[in-house]
């Protein structure tokens, strides 16, 4: 029977004693030493070359990934929106009203050509306070309509300290809210003098000890982001209100330091945040 192709073998003679050599398959040759090693040269080269493609197709993949991507407008005011609103929380007291506010009476005010500016030291704050604990009740039932969530206070005096402000945080949910809240809050109480807004904070054994309900002379308030600013004014020495709008300049001057402290305060909490870049992840 006939043998496979395979399988067949012939012997041929050897060159060293004429007799037969070692068989092998038929048709195979002698591999070549010179071809061999050229064969292996040509392989490792063609793997580094695909190698070092494969390097740079990644390379290119992280740095198209690296490069910063921005969010979308509606994302980018969300996350600004939501910065902006954590402030009363992530600041510390300290940050929200700080130690001093520069303020400034205005030249119209001291019948002069320029403005004087002064310094309106802190004299203490108070614990966060319910809302309704906080203010007036026209100005509460204002503010929680639109859900106002918490009131901070502090207390500050003029440089002199012959005034005393308290400046309030009504905290809301969102700038949309704190616009309707201050809107609302401009409304109560009709003409009253003082406008209903933040109570008074006395602080035992400093000079705002006589601070209280009966010694405001004038409130106000504006909305600034998520929050409504507020703020009350009054004399140090405990006497009670007067028609104040018959001393022009104690009023000019009482009205700058209390709305210049306000001004302090909301820029801190509510200035525009840098605007968010997405960090170049694949999902942005």
């Amino acid at each position: 029977m006939a043998r496979p192709y395979h399988s067949l073998v012939v012997t041929e003679p050897d060159a060293r004693s004429g007799g037969p050599g070692p068989s092998r398959h038929l048709g195979a040759k002698r591999p070549s030493r010179h071809r061999a090693r050229g064969t292996r040269t040509t392989a490792a080269l063609i793997a580094a070359i695909f190698g070092g493609i494969g390097l740079v197709v990644s390379l290119a993949g992280l740095a198209i990934q690296m490069l910063p991507r921005q969010f979308s407008a509606a994302q980018q005011h969300q996350i600004m929106a939501w910065e902006v609103g954590a402030r009363w929380r992530t600041l510390s007291a300290g940050d929200i009203f700080p130690a001093s506010v520069r303020y400034q009476i205005p030249a119209s005010a001291l019948d002069d050509t320029t403005g004087v500016n002064l310094e309106a030291p802190r004299v203490g704050i108070a614990p966060p306070a319910a809302c309704a604990a906080g203010m007036d009740p026209a100005a509460a039932h204002a503010l929680d309509r639109h859900r106002c969530e918490a009131l901070l206070r502090a207390t500050y005096t003029d440089e002199s300290a012959t005034y005393v402000m308290t400046v309030g945080v009504a905290v809301l949910g969102s700038a949309a809210q704190s616009s309707a809240a201050q809107a609302a809050l401009a409304k109560a109480g009709g003409n009253t003098q003082p406008r209903p807004g933040v109570r008074a904070v006395a602080l035992p054994g400093t000079v705002t000890s006589r601070f209280g309900a009966g010694q405001r002379q004038l409130s106000g308030s504006f909305s600034a982001g998520p929050y409504v600013i507020m703020y009350t004014a009054g004399y140090a020495d405990g006497r009670p209100r007067l028609p104040i709008p018959d001393d022009p300049y104690a009023q000019s001057e009482m009205t700058s330091a209390a709305l210049g402290v306000a001004q302090a305060v909301a820029e801190r909490l509510a200035a525009p945040p840098a605007v968010p870049h997405c960090p170049g992840a694949p999902e942005c």
